[in-house]
């Protein structure tokens, strides 16, 4: 059996290229260093990108984090502070959501108390026979036939259309009677608040038309019989709507003046 031969690197001059003997990790590593391939330039510029994106992010991480050197206690702090000021901002909107409400409220209140005020004082205007008024009533017109009308009848009249609940009269169209107005017998006729009135005489009355022409017609001595009785004939119609024009001029009281309130 013949023996096993070592083979031997071809001399020189021999016309063979020389077998390299196997590289170390070390060459290897040296040479892609000095001439890397496409794939590593690739792999390498991918590499660099990504670490700059993820310094880039650290950064701006690091330049948005307000609180990034904070103790825990500073933190405590801070939190404690932000608490405080949250708590002061809605104490400050509860107030003024108070306020608002009471200027509300007072608003309404102050309303509601003027319309009162308002309608009281025209209530009394139309009393006192300060300003015109207009609607509905009953006109009573009275003319003399065999007598003369007394200044006790026509102020009857008055009194009955008051407990009626008369709102406002006048009388011919001239004179507004109210609580001071006075009746006085005088020649020729009527003297009405100093003014002398003559027959027919035309009475206005604003109020429930119905009645106001109830309480002239009492039975037995209502204010028409009694106008009757003087000799006068008596005509009442209901109207709709009557104007009353006259007013009087305001008068202040000499002796009254107002109670203080207990």
């Amino acid at each position: 059996m013949p023996e096993p031969t070592t083979p031997t690197s071809p001399g020189p001059g021999s016309g063979q290229d020389p077998v390299p003997a196997e590289e170390t990790g070390r060459a290897r590593l040296r040479r892609a260093l000095l001439r890397p391939s496409r794939s590593q330039v690739v792999v390498a510029v991918l590499l660099a990108v990504v670490a700059f994106a993820a310094i880039v992010q650290v950064q701006t991480v690091e330049d948005d984090d307000t609180y990034a050197g904070y103790r825990e206690q500073d933190l405590v702090n801070v939190l404690s502070g932000l608490a405080g000021a949250s708590r002061r901002a809605r104490a400050e909107i509860t107030r003024l959501e108070t306020a608002r409400d009471e200027l509300v409220s007072d608003t309404d209140a102050e309303r509601v108390a003027l319309e009162q005020a308002t309608s009281e004082a025209d209530s009394l205007s139309i009393l006192a026979g300060l300003v015109p008024v207009t609607g509905p009533g009953i006109r009573i017109t009275i003319t003399e036939v065999t007598g003369r009308v007394r200044a006790d009848t026509m102020l009857n009249m008055v009194q009955g259309l008051r407990i009626a609940s008369a709102e406002a009269m006048q009388i011919n169209g001239t004179v507004r009677v109210v609580a001071q107005t006075s009746f006085t017998d005088a020649e020729g006729g009527l003297v009405v608040d100093g003014q002398q009135l003559a027959a027919p005489y035309v009475v206005d009355v604003i109020g429930d038309p119905v009645a106001l022409s109830g309480a002239m017609s009492f039975p037995g001595d209502g204010p028409r019989l009694d106008l009757q009785d003087d000799g006068a004939e008596v005509e009442v119609v209901t109207l709709p709507s009557l104007d009353i024009e006259s007013v009087r001029e305001p008068v202040e009281p000499e002796f009254a003046q107002p109670a203080d309130p207990q």
